[in-house]
């Protein structure tokens, strides 16, 4: 992968080939749970080394004392950080667990290079931040809130970005599609629904059997109004209205489901091995969800 890739402000990775992939940054919230993680990892390891060290160096010279500690400093630092990096592919023990993982700007991985360079800006002025703590630990902080991608550093340095790693959390519930309506579903323009009406419509068919009449109806019929005016093209005559609800959002989070699949796959293949072309390809499906909803039994109007 060449190394002439950038990162937008917006999450999308521009790779060498100029190839626009939308990848999840990480913030500044998950990405100081997972620094914290690795503090307390290179403190524990820092500790153990200290011992050693402390049983290696009775009765020696201060000068023998003082380059053991500079040694410790070192591996903990330094050596420690850019092995875990190296060897996992830009992860450490804390982004482990967060799901995150360290990647070049162009989506590609990082190499010896690139967790070296991460290392030493972290010593020097990130963490510990050998030359002026606490006020280099302000600035940087500072320096990740303002980056649009929350870059620190190190990142900078190194041409480096943290993403997530793991698939956002689904959806929850979906609707079904109903049958009759696929054909009719897959023709509809929903470019004009915007997130916070799909959001409610969705809770609402999740909910709806827990509303009581006449408000269940009037808040279903509210909402189908309001769908109706954003998309496109309208639904056929004798519809239910909770059917063209439920078609609505399901057709939706069908497209949002393929369209993850492609960029999660696209996202991957920078990085990662081929995929076996002997094994299935993996299909995006709608998870099954409660009973029908109970919104009316008469046609939309």
């Amino acid at each position: 992968m060449p190394q002439d890739g950038r990162m937008r402000g917006d999450g999308a990775v521009i790779s060498g080939e100029a190839v626009e992939v939308e990848v999840r940054l990480a913030r500044v919230g998950s990405r100081m749970l997972a620094f914290l993680l690795d503090v307390t990892a290179q403190l524990v390891f820092g500790w153990l080394l200290a011992v050693i060290g402390l049983l290696l160096t009775v009765n020696r010279s201060q000068g023998v004392t003082a380059g053991v500690s500079v040694l410790v400093l070192v591996l903990v630092f330094v050596a420690y950080p850019v092995a875990l990096e190296t060897l996992t592919g830009g992860r450490s023990l804390g982004k482990l667990a967060m799901g995150l993982r360290v990647v070049r700007v162009d989506g590609g991985p990082i190499g010896f290079r690139q967790a070296l360079t991460r290392a030493l800006v972290g010593l020097a002025v990130e963490w510990p931040g050998v030359l002026v703590p606490p006020l280099s630990w302000l600035v940087c902080l500072g320096v990740m809130i303002g980056q649009p991608a929350g870059r620190r550093l190190g990142d900078l340095a190194a041409g480096t970005v943290v993403i997530h790693e793991r698939n956002p959390a689904a959806w929850g519930w979906v609707p079904a599609m109903p049958p009759y309506l696929a054909d009719w579903a897959a023709t509809l323009d929903l470019t004009g629904l915007d997130d916070d009406l799909a959001l409610r419509v969705r809770h609402y068919l999740a909910r709806n059997r827990e509303i009581i009449e006449p408000a269940r109806t009037r808040l279903g019929t509210e909402l189908a109004a309001r769908v109706a005016r954003q998309t496109t093209p309208p639904v056929p005559p004798g519809i239910p209205g909770w059917a063209y609800l439920a078609a609505v959002v399901a057709e939706r989070h069908r497209r949002a489901s393929y369209r993850m699949a492609v960029r999660r796959a696209t996202v991957d293949g920078i990085w990662a091995d081929p995929p076996d072309p002997l094994l299935p390809a993996t299909v995006p499906t709608v998870r099954p969800g409660a009973p029908e909803p109970a919104y009316g039994s008469g046609p939309l109007r």
